[in-house]
C-alpha cells in the first residue's frame, strides 16, 4: 500500500519529479525503480535558517501498485425548483455555500444580493479607482462574491475545529480552483481567478433549480410572534419564507441598524483596527529569506508578525504579498483601505493590514447608540480620514518612520493604490491611545523583522474593516437567533467567521441546521 513521507528539499529540488523519486528511493533504501509514483500531499516554506528549505509531506506508490488519483467533482445535486424555499441574503462565501449545501439538502435558496454580479460590479470598483464614485450597493465588499472576491481569496484559516476544511477547498476545485489550493500551507486564489469560480457557483445554484436575485437589497425583515416570516426589499416586493439566513458581511451596517431598530437583540463585539503599510516586494523577500534576490524557486515571501504594545495586541493581517492596496468604503464620505493579489502575486509591493486590537471601553464616546457604539467608532475614523484626503477616495498617507516620529512626510511616492494619496500626519486620524501604539509598534517591529522598520514603507490610513464591530447572538446548538425562530445569523457579518474559509463552512452549517428544522432531523 502506499506509503506517506516527511522530506525537507532545497527550493530547486521540490520543483523536480525525478529528483524527488531517486531522493525517496535513497530514503526508502530502495532502488528508483521501485518508486512508481511520488504524489505531493502538503507542502510549506522553512525560513527559519539562512538555507531555506521546502518542506514536503510525500505518498509513496511502489511498483506494482495502482496509482490512486484523486478525482473531485460536483456533489450530485438534485433539482429543487420546487421544494421548500429558504432566504438566504448576501452572496458572500458564507452565503454561496449555504446554498450550494441546501440544495444538496434539497431545499431551494432564493439568494438575496444587494449588489451586481461579479462583471457588472467591475464597472463600480472603476468608478472608485478612476472618478472617486462610491455605489453603496456595489463595490469591493458588496457584490457578487462579497469582500472575499477582491481580498486575494486568501484560504489559510486556523479554524479547523469549526468543520471540514478540505471540503471545501475540494468544492473549490470542483468549480475552478487550481488543485494546488490541497497541497500549500498557506493556498490562495488570487482575485483575478476568483470571478470566473464565483459565476460557476452561481450558475450551478440556478441550474439545479435554486434562484439568485442582483441588485436586490433587504429593506425590512418581516417577524410576526418571534418568528421568521419573509423580507422585503427595497422596491416593497415582499419575499416570503419560514427561514432566513442572513450573511451580509462585515461591513452591512444598514442590516445591523435594521436590526437594532426592530428590536433584535445585538451586541457589541471587539474588532482591530490600524493602518495597511506597502513596502517594496523585494525588501520583503530580503529580510523573509536571507537574501539579495529571492530566484524562481521561491514564492514572493510573506510575513506574519505579533507585538504586545501598552497591553495591546498589534499585528499583521491579510497580508497581501506582490499586491496592491484597494479603496474599499460602502459609502460616500468614508474613506476604507484593504489589500489583495493576484494569482502570481507578481506585483512589485507587499502589503499588509497593521492592527491593534480594539476593547468595550474605546467606544465609550459612541456609548449612546448601545450595541452600535464600535461602529459608530469605526465610522467616524473612516470619515476623518476623508476629510483629511480632500474628501476624494484619496487615502491619507505618511512613511513608516516619519509616523513614530510624528513627521508630516514631505513626499510620498506613487503607491499601488490607484486614487492616489495625500500626505498626512496620521496622528490626526486616529484617538491618541491607538496612534501612540501603532508608534510604539512599529519600532518593534523593526527589531523583530530587520529592515522592516523604514521610510521606504508608506503606510495608508485606514485599515478599519478587519471584522463585523457587531455580534448577532444565536443558539450555540440550532444557530438560530436567540430571540427569533428561523433567523440565521451567520458568517463574518454576524460574528462567526474571519475570512473565506470559516465563512463558507459556518454558511453550511446554518444551512444544515435550517434543514434540520424544516425536514426533521
Amino acid at each position: 500500500m502506499p506509503k506517506e513521507l516527511l522530506i525537507q528539499v532545497s527550493p530547486e529540488q521540490a520543483t523536480q519529479n525525478v529528483f524527488l523519486k531517486e531522493h525517496v528511493a535513497q530514503l526508502l533504501r530502495t532502488s528508483p525503480q521501485e518508486i512508481q509514483h511520488v504524489n505531493i500531499l502538503k507542502r510549506s516554506i522553512d525560513a527559519r535558517q539562512r538555507s531555506i528549505k521546502i518542506n514536503l509531506k510525500l505518498e509513496i506508490f511502489f511498483a506494482g501498485e495502482s496509482v490512486s488519483e484523486q478525482k473531485i467533482e460536483i456533489p450530485d445535486y438534485k433539482n429543487v425548483a420546487n421544494a421548500q424555499e429558504v432566504i438566504v441574503v448576501g452572496a458572500g462565501p458564507a452565503g454561496l455555500f449555504a446554498a450550494l449545501q441546501l440544495i444538496e439538502l434539497g431545499l431551494k435558496p432564493i439568494v438575496i444580493e444587494r449588489g451586481k454580479d461579479v462583471r457588472g460590479r467591475r464597472r463600480d470598483l472603476k468608478s472608485i479607482n478612476r472618478d472617486h464614485i462610491v455605489n453603496p450597493d456595489s463595490n469591493y465588499c458588496f457584490g457578487e462574491g462579497g469582500a472575499g472576491t477582491y481580498s486575494d481569496g486568501k484560504l489559510y484559516t486556523r479554524s479547523k475545529k469549526r468543520g471540514d476544511v478540505d471540503r471545501i477547498l475540494k468544492l473549490l476545485v470542483a468549480f475552478g480552483a487550481t488543485p494546488d489550493i490541497l497541497v500549500e500551507a498557506h493556498p490562495h486564489i488570487g482575485t483575478n481567478k476568483l470571478p470566473k469560480i464565483i459565476e460557476d457557483i452561481r450558475e450551478k445554484i440556478i441550474e439545479f433549480g435554486g434562484k439568485v436575485l442582483f441588485d436586490t437589497r433587504v429593506d425590512d425583515i418581516i417577524v410576526k410572534a418571534n418568528e421568521i416570516q419573509g423580507i422585503v426589499t427595497q422596491n416593497g416586493d415582499t419575499i416570503e419564507a419560514s427561514k432566513l439566513i442572513l450573511a451580509t458581511g462585515h461591513s452591512a451596517r444598514d442590516i445591523f441598524e435594521l436590526l437594532y431598530r426592530k428590536g433584535i437583540e445585538i451586541e457589541a463585539k471587539p474588532f482591530a483596527l490600524g493602518v495597511r503599510a506597502e513596502h517594496p516586494q523585494q525588501l520583503i523577500d530580503q529580510i523573509q529569506y536571507s537574501c539579495d534576490y529571492r530566484g524562481e524557486f521561491l514564492p514572493p515571501a510573506p510575513y506574519s508578525i505579533v507585538k504586545q504594545v501598552s497591553g495591546r495586541g498589534m499585528y499583521s493581517f491579510c497580508m497581501c504579498p506582490g499586491g496592491v492596496i484597494a479603496p474599499c468604503a460602502t459609502s460616500p464620505g468614508e474613506v476604507v483601505t484593504n489589500g489583495w493579489s493576484p494569482s502570481k502575486r507578481d506585483q512589485i509591493t507587499a502589503n499588509s493590514g497593521i492592527v491593534v486590537e480594539l476593547k468595550h471601553e474605546d467606544f465609550k464616546p459612541f456609548a449612546k447608540f448601545g450595541p452600535l457604539a464600535g461602529m459608530e467608532f469605526q465610522k467616524s475614523i473612516e470619515r476623518r480620514a476623508f476629510e483629511l484626503a480632500g474628501q476624494t477616495q484619496k487615502v491619507p498617507a505618511q512613511r513608516m518612520v516619519d509616523f513614530s516620529q510624528s513627521k508630516k512626510s514631505s513626499d510620498i511616492p506613487k503607491t499601488s493604490y490607484v486614487p492616489g494619496t495625500e500626505s498626512v500626519e496620521m496622528g490626526q486620524v486616529f484617538p491618541g491611545f491607538l496612534t501612540q501604539i501603532l508608534r510604539e509598534g512599529f519600532v518593534e517591529f523593526g527589531k523583530s523583522m530587520k529592515g522592516y522598520f523604514t521610510n521606504d514603507a508608506i503606510l495608508h490610513a485606514p485599515e478599519s474593516r478587519t471584522s463585523s464591530p457587531v455580534r448577532i447572538p444565536r443558539h450555540p446548538e440550532t444557530l438560530e437567533h436567540v430571540q427569533i425562530k428561523g433567523l440565521y445569523p451567520c458568517g463574518e457579518g454576524a460574528g462567526y467567521a474571519g475570512g473565506i474559509i470559516s465563512a463558507a463552512i459556518d454558511g453550511e452549517k446554518c444551512a444544515i441546521r435550517a434543514a434540520e428544522a424544516i425536514l426533521g432531523k
